[in-house]
């Protein structure tokens, strides 16, 4: 591991090998548009929001009791509340590596000092265990949290790394990784993967290898039953079968894709080809038959969990929130360790459909589960309290549980690290946002000015302010879903293929490439192996999935009775998507089964159709993705 803090400049991840160079906060600045917007609230609200809701619940403050002898008299959150302010300052962390702002530098500061205080002198770092008047140390690894906790101690330690200088968060880090490596050289594993990938990250940013070798162990412990037994099944916690054994992702989401992040990490590391095809094998499978349409991951509200192949119930769908967040985290070190421009396409879904759904348009509200069917409209949140629940058709100020907030804190502040890659003489644009990009390749700076209004418009324009002086290749992704895309230069325009158009020459400063994706309306039909989605179907335009809302009806049609007429397709209108739609008039029934020849349709009305991640923005209402095909 050769690279050195001061080479990395604000990238999230950063492998000492691969095919692809990751960008950092150095290189990549939004300039406008859906991210630009969606960062600055994030910057101005949210961070703020998060950090007033940990205070106020005492979640801060439990770090204070621990300095101070009193924590075992009161403590306030869940076992893993440590990780929340750990995110959070992940979050500030980008954030001030991204604007410089001194005062972002004095919050991290001050919090740091917090957390400080409350870490013991051999570096161990809990507020749940091990003080006078709370159970042992490591007493409950299936369910405590404890290296969970450590592990996102450790990634906003790394945050801190790339964007300043070395301070008391990192060493307060380093402490807690070495105490971790010295009680667990030998046995033991958390019930909740996280310290894997917080090891090997925070390895590679102090070139350490004795921490990246402690998430290998931990790695290969997993899946021979080390845990116990619970009712959910070891499967909970990717305990049933070793990772080099498994043929997809499985038990609780947001666990399974924390462990495939951190195994990508050591096997690109440690150079371990059978291991990283293991996980290009479960992510295949994992997205080919128990993924759903939004890019969504779990299907069981039970385990917050994977189900069977097929198994995607659209009004039971869970895709928390959090399993978005780790979902890209698999799919960006998979894409740098291969290349393979799939998962950049996997991750533009994810990030449009469940990323940018969780946070309401002000950024001090959000979904915990983003289910593609809301059968009722939910009822609104108390803006003054704690939401009990972590689902439901309103987003809600701070759930009983708020791990979603600030995962989508931290993945918003460090956003343009996932616009493009670099080689040794190519530069791939992954993402489309109007944004500045500007890099070292070839021998020379490569700096390019993209202007979009993507994904409303499929027009993006790239203009080239500095290129080196010998020719190199620029790529530019294709969605899988783009056919029809046409790349023009020079006056000359040609057609781009799902995939990536790629154009190697020498560049002139001051030309302009002019990408047009086709973001016009189309229907999306579900394998007929998915069983809840037989004989139904899903508008699409771009990278949005697009929903029907109860508030868009007719005056007395109910969402459950609507169909569509798939021969009129999804069209454009007045700047709105809609689809032609009628509803059955069923008699108010005794039973709920008939036997009949047909439904009965009323007349046929237009149906807007709303992007997804804008669902419920208007208020409560019932919501379906998925819609019935009526009759034509």
């Amino acid at each position: 591991m050769t690279e050195t803090r001061t080479t990395v400049g604000g990238r999230p991840v950063v492998p000492s090998r691969g095919s692809r160079r990751p960008l950092g906060l150095r290189e990549t600045t939004l300039t406008g548009g859906f991210w630009a917007e969606r960062q600055e609230v994030n910057a101005v609200a949210t961070l703020d929001h998060c950090e007033a809701w940990m205070e106020r619940l005492g979640w801060l403050a439990n770090f204070d009791r621990v300095a101070d002898g009193t924590i075992g008299l009161g403590r306030t959150g869940w076992v893993f509340a440590d990780s929340e302010a750990y995110k959070l300052l992940e979050a500030l962390a980008w954030e001030h590596g991204r604007t410089g702002d001194p005062a972002l530098d004095e919050r991290i500061r001050r919090l740091t000092a917090r957390i400080g205080r409350a870490q013991d002198p051999d570096g161990y770092l809990s507020t749940a265990f091990g003080h006078p008047g709370q159970p042992p140390r490591y007493s409950d690894l299936e369910m405590g949290h404890e290296l969970y906790n450590v592990g996102h101690l450790l990634q906003a330690a790394v945050a801190r790394l790339r964007t300043s200088e070395p301070d008391d968060l990192v060493e307060i880090a380093r402490r807690a990784a070495d105490h971790v490596c010295e009680r667990f050289a030998d046995a033991g594993l958390c019930g909740h993967p996280e310290i894997e990938v917080g090891l090997a990250e925070f390895g590679r940013a102090l070139g350490e290898s004795r921490y990246l070798e402690q998430a290998r162990r931990f790695l290969d412990r997993r899946g021979h039953g080390s845990l116990r037994d619970i009712p959910l099944g070891r499967a909970y916690f990717q305990d049933d079968r070793p990772i080099r054994a498994a043929v997809a992702f499985r038990g609780h989401a947001v666990r399974a894709l924390y462990l495939a992040a951190a195994a990508v990490d050591v096997a690109v590391e440690l150079d371990d080809r059978e291991l990283l095809t293991a996980i290009e094998r479960q992510w295949r499978h994992t997205v080919a038959r128990r993924t759903h349409l939004t890019g969504g991951m779990g299907s069981r509200h039970q385990d917050e969990g994977f189900g069977e192949d097929w198994e995607l119930p659209p009004d039971r769908a869970y895709c928390e929130t959090c399993a978005g967040v780790a979902s890209v985290m698999v799919a960006w070190r998979l894409h740098l360790a291969t290349g393979d421009i799939r998962y950049a396409d996997l991750m533009e879904r994810t990030f449009y459909n469940v990323i940018a759904t969780s946070p309401r348009a002000d950024g001090r509200a959000f979904f915990y589960a983003n289910p593609l069917q809301q059968r009722v409209p939910g009822t609104p949140g108390d803006e003054d309290a704690v939401n009990p629940r972590a689902e439901g058709g309103s987003r809600a100020a701070w759930f009983d549980v708020s791990c979603c907030p600030t995962n989508v804190a931290r993945t918003l502040a460090s956003w343009p690290a996932y616009l493009a890659t670099a080689g040794d003489r190519e530069l791939t644009v992954l993402q489309y946002a109007s944004a500045r990009i500007d890099t070292e390749i070839g021998g020379g700076r490569f700096r390019l000015d993209v202007e979009t209004r993507y994904p409303h418009d499929g027009e993006v324009t790239i203009r080239v302010e500095a290129a080196p002086a010998d020719p190199v290749t620029l790529r530019l992704r294709i969605p899988e879903w783009a056919e029809g895309a046409s790349l023009e230069e020079g006056g000359q325009q040609r057609e781009a293929r799902p995939g990536v158009v790629a154009v190697t020459r020498g560049f002139t400063v001051g030309e302009t490439l002019r990408l047009r994706l086709p973001v016009r309306p189309r229907l999306t039909w579900p394998d007929p192996r998915v069983d809840g989605l037989r004989g139904c179907v899903a508008v699409e335009r771009g990278p949005l999935v697009l929903c029907a809302e109860s508030v868009d009806l007719p005056d007395g049609v109910s969402l459950d009775s609507v169909g569509i007429d798939v021969a009129a397709g999804a069209v454009e209108r007045d700047g709105q998507t809609v689809v032609r739609a009628s509803a059955f008039s069923p008699e108010d029934p005794a039973w709920p089964y008939r036997l009949r020849t047909r439904l009965d349709h009323g007349p046929a009305f237009d149906l807007p159709m709303t992007p997804y991640c804008q669902w419920a923005e208007r208020g409560p209402a019932a919501m379906r993705v998925w819609l019935p095909v009526g009759a034509n």
